[in-house]
């Protein structure tokens, strides 16, 4: 069987922006691939009402999955109410028991809005968790064994919510699938309109390639770059498991003074 890899977003769109270019190449280098938007992009848009708004999103989710390969799973609440509580926490859990990761890709612990800073906050408890059979997941399923390694990507814009530039522990190349990045998130059509006027994002495939193109520069090494920190190994794998780095190889690179 093929190892695993899930990538965990707040809301339709971030992964694209945060971690595709990494995710298109674990599933190069052989893993299946899962991505989960915990929110359904209900409040992205100024023209829409919230059913019709959430009907286009999650289509233009599952459009960007399948550019990807990846298995997509549903989202799990609205914008704006991704909190940090008992029924999100126990669904996302299943979903973690269900799929076994031997890697979780997932926000900053601190990012611009509090969506961000609770879908991570989710993800991690829900994968510490994915071995406990006193903490009841819904729906139900049997606790996991496996090892899991955590990263998480670089925060909006690159900056922590004060402003201040946050340098990665692992910069990934992702010069060689760019552009598909780019194909991925340009199926977010709906959402061109809605960045433009409430971040002044201009166009969204300049701001994806841009924000790329700063993290390359961080590296010293690489034109396009995602960043990632690993998260303490403690209740989730050994100390010494990097499985992305042994995955990618070359295209990696550790920044030394992190």
């Amino acid at each position: 069987m093929s190892k695993t890899a899930f990538a965990v977003g707040a809301h339709p769109d971030d992964i694209e922006f945060l971690m595709a270019g990494t995710l298109l190449l674990l599933k190069e280098a052989g893993y299946e691939i899962h991505t989960m938007n915990i929110a359904n992009g209900s409040c992205g848009t100024i023209r829409y009402d919230l059913e019709t708004i959430t009907k286009i999103r999650r289509e233009e989710s599952l459009e960007a999955a399948r550019v990807a390969g990846a298995v997509y799973h549903d989202s799990l609440v609205n914008d704006i109410e991704i909190f940090y509580e008992k029924s999100t926490l126990a669904r996302l859990a299943s979903i973690i028991r269900e799929i076994s990761p031997e890697i979780l890709l997932v926000h900053s612990p601190e990012d611009y809005m509090e969506d961000h800073t609770n879908a991570c906050r989710l993800a991690v408890s829900a994968a510490f968790s994915r071995g406990m059979p006193n903490f009841p997941a819904d729906p139900p399923r049997e606790p996991t064994n496996q090892d899991v390694t955590i990263y998480h990507c670089q925060p909006h814009l690159n900056r922590d919510p004060l402003g201040k530039l946050v340098y990665p522990e692992i910069f990934v190349d992702i010069s060689g699938v760019i552009n598909k990045k780019a194909v991925m998130l340009a199926c977010h059509k709906s959402q061109k309109e809605w960045l433009d006027r409430s971040q002044g994002m201009d166009s969204y495939l300049v701001s994806q390639r841009n924000l790329a193109r700063e993290v390359g520069a961080m590296s010293g090494r690489f034109e396009f770059a995602e960043g990632w920190r690993k998260h303490l190994h403690a209740g989730f794998c050994p100390e010494s498991a990097d499985p992305l780095r042994e995955a990618l190889g070359p295209l990696t690179f550790v920044n030394e003074s992190y």
